[in-house]
C-alpha cells in the first residue's frame, strides 16, 4: 500500500466514521468497521474511486453487522428471559452512544431503509450513488427511502399503500406460478409493455443476459423457469434461487398498477448478503435448482 493510499485513508476516516456511527448507533461498532474497511484496503488491488469504494465497504459492513443483530435479537426472544439486574453504568454508556430520538426510530428500521436513510436523508447522497452502494437499482433505493422515512416521521402505512402492497405480492406469486408452469401467455398478462429486467454483473457471469428489454424477451427469460421461490427482499414482494438454505440469486420486482415493470437479477454474494430474504410461509425448499430461475 502506498504511502499516498494510507494518507487518503486517512483523510476519509471521519466521514467513514460518521457514516458508520449514525447506522450503527454505536461509536466503538464503528470504529470497528472501519478498521476493516482498513484491512480489506490493504489486501486489495488498484482501485478506481477510492472515496466511493470505502463508503461501499463500510456501508455493506454495517448491513452486516445490522442482520446479525436482527438475528441475534430473533434468537433472543425465543430464549429464557435473563433476570440479571441492570447494570446503571452500562445503561449510562448505551444512552451516551444514541445520538437522540433519531437514533431510537433508526433502530426500528430494517437494515437496507435504514443504511439508504442515513446515506440519503442526513448524509445527502445522491440516489444514484446509494444504487451503486447498495447493489440495488435506483427505483429500489427510492422505495426504501420512501418507507423509511415515512416511518421516521411516524406516518402509518395508509390503505391504499398496504392495498398495493398486497396487489404486488399477488402478482410476483402469479408470475412465479406461471413461470414454473411454463404458462407464456399468462407471463406476458403480467407485464408492463416497456418492462425490463437487469442482471447484475455476477448474474451475467453465469450466463444471464445484462438486459432483457420488452415483455417478449422476460417472459421468454422466465417461462418453464423452476428454481425461484416467492420471497420478501427487504420487505418488498420478490423471488429468490435458495439452495441449501443460501440465496444464489434474488429477482426483486417493481410493479405498478398491477403490472410488472422493472426486474432485478442480483447475484453477487456481496449484495445478497447486506438482504433480508424471508420465504413465504406457503412455499416450500425446492430440491430441483437448476441455476438463476432455471
Amino acid at each position: 500500500m502506498t504511502t499516498m493510499t494510507v494518507s487518503e485513508f486517512e483523510h476519509e476516516r471521519p466521514r467513514l466514521t460518521a457514516i458508520a456511527a449514525r447506522i450503527l448507533g454505536s461509536n466503538a461498532e464503528a470504529d470497528d468497521v472501519v478498521q476493516e474497511a482498513w484491512l480489506r484496503l490493504a489486501r486489495s488491488d488498484s482501485i478506481d474511486d477510492l472515496p466511493a469504494w470505502l463508503t461501499t465497504v463500510v456501508t455493506r459492513l454495517c448491513l452486516d453487522r445490522l442482520r446479525q443483530r436482527r438475528t441475534r435479537s430473533q434468537a433472543e426472544s425465543r430464549a429464557p428471559v435473563d433476570a440479571s439486574p441492570v447494570d446503571p453504568e452500562a445503561d449510562a454508556v448505551l444512552a451516551e452512544r444514541v445520538s437522540g430520538a433519531l437514533q431510537v426510530v433508526l433502530d426500528t428500521l430494517a437494515p437496507a431503509e435504514r443504511a439508504t436513510f442515513v446515506l440519503h436523508d442526513v448524509f445527502g447522497y445522491p440516489f444514484e450513488e446509494i444504487s451503486e452502494v447498495l447493489g440495488r437499482s435506483v427505483t429500489a433505493v427510492r422505495q426504501l427511502a420512501s418507507r423509511a422515512r415515512r416511518k421516521v416521521r411516524g406516518t402509518p402505512e395508509t390503505a391504499p399503500e398496504r392495498a398495493a402492497r398486497e396487489e404486488s405480492r399477488r402478482v410476483v406469486d402469479a408470475f412465479v406460478t406461471a413461470a414454473r408452469g411454463g404458462e407464456l401467455a399468462t407471463l406476458l398478462t403480467l407485464l408492463a409493455p416497456e418492462v425490463v429486467m437487469r442482471a447484475d454483473a455476477a448474474g451475467q457471469r453465469m450466463g444471464t443476459v445484462a438486459l432483457y428489454d420488452g415483455p417478449d424477451a422476460v417472459a421468454a427469460r422466465f417461462n418453464g423457469a423452476r428454481g425461484a421461490a416467492p420471497v420478501a427482499l427487504d420487505g418488498d414482494p420478490g423471488a429468490a434461487w435458495i439452495m441449501d438454505r443460501t440465496v444464489k440469486v434474488a429477482f426483486a420486482f417493481h410493479i405498478e398498477a398491477g403490472l410488472v415493470r422493472e426486474i432485478e437479477l442480483i447475484a453477487d454474494p456481496e449484495v445478497l448478503a447486506t438482504m433480508e430474504v424471508t420465504r413465504h410461509p406457503s412455499s416450500r425448499p425446492r430440491r430441483e435448482q437448476r441455476g438463476p430461475g432455471r
